[in-house]
């Protein structure tokens, strides 16, 4: 439909002014407040990754179509059913202890969004005891996602995957680790369940770890 495909391209091209508009035009056309989300964002937002992937757009680029996204959802989520906007389920993300990074973490938390999870964003700095408190309060929670940028915050990265090891609530969540000095030996090495290099795969992993 004419109105789904428009908000797809403005939201793989990053419009975020117009595509509240186009999302509103859609619903007023009669389009299914769920096919809206899922063929017109969600699938630009995968196109976004792999584009961002394959190295044929960058990291601004992604923070608009992500942007765009967002205004869409916000004129959308009254017409969805109640928890279609997180139905991919709840995803618990922040930067460890000592590291005030948040670029790449926002970035994960977007894209995250983007592909239909619920959010709760630790921030930045976030000691691992907190990680723990987060899913305790929040137990429906299916990922955990730990970020260090500095190789000095590797070592909290380590601690924060351990704690989270030895959780009684381990079996229930798949834990991911990212960040630029971070690796998949280092991620195996530490226990973590998963290792993605960019913010869009990691999207697509944690779908994948939740199916």
């Amino acid at each position: 439909m004419a109105g789904i495909k428009e908000v797809y391209d403005l939201v793989e091209k990053g419009k975020a002014k117009l595509v509240g508009a186009a999302v509103q035009e859609a619903l007023d056309a009669g389009c299914d407040p769920n096919e809206i989300l899922n063929e017109g964002m969600i699938k630009a937002m995968d196109t976004v990754g792999e584009k961002f992937k394959n190295g044929e757009i960058f990291v601004p680029e992604m923070l608009v179509a992500a942007r765009a996204m967002k205004k869409g959802v916000e004129v959308l989520k009254p017409h969805l059913a109640s928890g279609a906007a997180g139905a991919a389920g709840k995803a618990i993300v922040g930067t460890v202890a000592g590291d005030l990074h948040d670029i790449g973490k926002n970035l994960v938390c977007m894209m995250l969004e983007s592909a239909g999870f619920e959010v709760i964003d630790l921030g930045v700095d976030v000691p691992k005891e907190k990680f723990v408190e987060a899913y305790e309060a929040n137990p429906d929670a299916k990922i955990i996602g730990c970020s260090a940028l500095l190789t000095t915050t590797m070592p909290a990265l380590k601690e924060t995957v351990a704690l989270l090891n030895e959780a009684p609530f381990r079996s229930k969540i798949k834990v991911m680790v990212g960040g630029a000095p971070i690796t998949q030996e280092f991620a195996d090495e530490i226990g973590a369940d998963a290792y993605t290099e960019d913010a869009a795969s990691c999207a697509k992993k944690a779908k994948e770890l939740v199916a």
